[in-house]
């Protein structure tokens, strides 16, 4: 039986239970940044672990095809700015879908003088910079990349842990 089918198999007979299961791994809230050349993008993000002590090491998923990839792959660097619980105004701006010949950042007050130079927000809990270890495709829906970390600072606030109802949908 070829991997796909087995995939549809397991959708079939579990996936009502299965999707109620993964939604409740609790994830934080993020903004995504990356920069190259003179181009700026973010993206929500939620699905970021540590996976390194030493040295200290990040992972991020995302969905294959998003914008930023190039930006992230070009200049093996992203930024990653932690929402604190209840931001309303970042996340509706980064949650809509951007223009990705738009500058996402305009009008909000920025970091700057960081260790990367990625795009970092200002009224965030905390923001962390990477430069890229690893780019992995998973062969799913979503590629992973493991960040190595080269700066970063908590600001305030406490974080804002998402949780959902189908681990099938965002």
């Amino acid at each position: 039986m070829s991997r796909r089918s087995e995939k549809n198999i397991l959708e079939d007979s579990v996936k009502a239970q299965v999707g109620k299961a993964i939604g409740r791994i609790p994830a934080g809230v993020f903004i995504l940044t990356a920069h190259h050349e003179d181009r700026r993008l973010g993206m929500l993000a939620s699905w970021v672990q540590q996976v390194s002590f030493d040295p200290p090491m990040i992972s991020v998923a995302v969905a294959k095809g998003r914008p930023i990839m190039p930006l992230i792959s070009e200049s093996r660097q992203f930024g990653l700015c932690q929402l604190p619980q209840g931001e309303k105004i970042i996340t509706r701006k980064f949650a809509a879908g951007i223009d990705p010949n738009e500058d996402p950042f305009l009008g909000f007050e920025m970091i700057h003088d960081t260790a990367t130079h990625s795009p970092i927000l200002a009224h965030v809990m905390s923001y962390i910079e990477c430069e890229v270890t690893c780019h992995v495709d998973v062969e799913g829906d979503h590629d992973l990349f493991v960040g190595t970390i080269r700066g970063g600072k908590f600001l305030q606030g406490e974080p804002w842990v998402h949780l959902r109802e189908d681990g099938f949908k965002y």
